[in-house]
């Protein structure tokens, strides 16, 4: 299990990206979540296997969020336990 642990820039803020997120993610056989940030980013958190994290990181660049994100920034680590399903926390 791997995770990806991004921040996206651009126009992400109040245009549905982390609920457009939370739809792809349904797709695909990864936990994680998304959330806004204070400073105008998104940072999304998604685990699985290394395969199925990368088609959907795949899929949020190839969806109609591609226009909206100017900077995408990747980090790959371990997956952390007991993560389930793939939430919008506040």
């Amino acid at each position: 299990m791997k995770a990806a642990h991004i921040f996206y820039s651009g126009r992400v803020q109040g245009v549905g990206f982390r609920y457009s997120c939370r739809q792809i993610a349904m797709g695909f056989d990864v936990t994680g979540w998304v959330k806004n940030l204070d400073d105008g980013r998104v940072e999304l958190w998604v685990q699985g296997e290394e395969g199925e994290v990368g088609e959907f990181l795949k899929a949020v660049d190839e969806s109609h969020l591609k226009g909206l994100i100017t900077k995408a920034v990747v980090n790959w680590t371990a997956a952390e336990k007991g993560l389930t399903g793939f939430s919008i926390p506040h």
